[in-house]
């Protein structure tokens, strides 16, 4: 169950990852809109942020914990499917991704096993 909190950071932590390597793709903000809609935000809420996110300072990159791990494995498999979703994940994101899950304690052997079933998905081979 997400709580308020882990609403708001799940978001936040998926707006990171889009904007880590300093661009916003357009597969990127549909992506985005979609899980901000499917956690309740506001779209006008949403819109603004995309509007501004590469210049919002208010948004800092550090890791985000979320109240459980399973919430934050969650996470590891939307931001995935996000980072691919302009057709390549770099290493900026990668490392943000090492980071949440290092914050969260998903041990690195299960951030592997999500990635390796990442890339098997469609998505994965889509993009690549």
């Amino acid at each position: 169950m997400f709580t308020v909190l882990d609403k708001s950071n799940y978001l936040k932590a998926l707006l990171i990852v889009a904007r880590i390597d300093k661009k916003l793709y357009e597969a990127e903000k549909n992506y985005i809109r979609d899980i901000a809609k499917r956690l309740g935000f506001s779209r006008d809420f949403y819109e603004d942020t995309l509007r501004t996110l590469l210049v919002n300072e208010n948004i800092k990159n550090d890791p985000v914990i979320f109240s459980s791990r399973h919430i934050a494995e969650l996470f590891m498999f939307d931001a995935l499917e996000l980072a691919y979703s302009d057709g390549r994940c770099g290493k900026e994101e990668m490392d943000y991704l090492a980071g949440m899950a290092k914050a969260n304690d998903i041990p690195e052997e299960r951030l592997n096993e999500v990635l390796s079933h990442f890339k098997g998905t469609s998505i994965f081979k889509d993009a690549g």
